[in-house]
């Protein structure tokens, strides 16, 4: 299994996209989902829920699970040059201000 520690930024256009970046991390700490949840202190079902892209899982319920499994969430413009960049639209802009 790959590790995500070496992934590169992941851009999420939708709730459920969530899911799969969860499971992957999880699974690559060799954690069986019952397991990660008592380690992160929710329920299974969260766990499930969250991974499955299915019903609603509070947002301060999501920043516990990423955070026990190492993963932070990250918000910017969509211009940013990381969000382009984990996009796939261009490479990351040269350092500097910016002007042509």
């Amino acid at each position: 299994m790959s590790d995500t520690s070496s992934r590169s930024p992941t851009l999420l256009n939708s709730a459920p996209e969530l899911g799969p970046v969860v499971r992957e991390r999880r699974k690559s700490q060799s954690l069986r989902i019952d397991d990660a949840a008592g380690l992160l202190g929710v329920s299974v079902d969260l766990m499930s829920r969250l991974e499955n892209g299915q019903g609603s899982v509070r947002l301060d319920k999501a920043l516990a699970v990423l955070d026990g499994l190492g993963l932070a969430l990250m918000v910017l413009p969509k211009e940013h040059p990381w969000a382009r960049e984990a996009a796939g639209h261009c490479p990351p802009a040269p350092a500097g201000d910016g002007k042509a």
